[in-house]
């Protein structure tokens, strides 16, 4: 039996919605779990980005991703980056 993460984690949760929706993650990134294939950004599965490196990268940009400080909030922020950290090691 597999131990599904989702399920029981919220701060994941909460990340997976963001990159799916608010964070519009999915539209320039790759990660499996969230079923997302775009060639845009770096693919997650592939580089599989740390939390702090996430946390930095989503805050402030990085090449031609905007900074979503202030578009995201810190909590946010933070729960879309512990998700990509996590779902990117799967």
């Amino acid at each position: 039996l597999l131990f599904n993460k989702s399920y029981s984690d919220e701060k994941f949760n909460l990340g997976k919605e963001i990159f799916l929706n608010n964070g519009n993650c999915a539209t320039c990134h790759s990660l499996k779990d969230a079923g997302s294939v775009a060639n845009v950004g770096p693919n997650l599965n592939e580089i599989r980005p740390d939390l702090g490196r996430v946390v930095i990268s989503v805050t402030n940009g990085a090449g031609v991703m905007p900074a979503y400080l202030g578009i995201l909030s810190q909590n946010e922020i933070e729960a879309v980056a512990y998700y990509v950290s996590e779902a990117s090691v799967k």
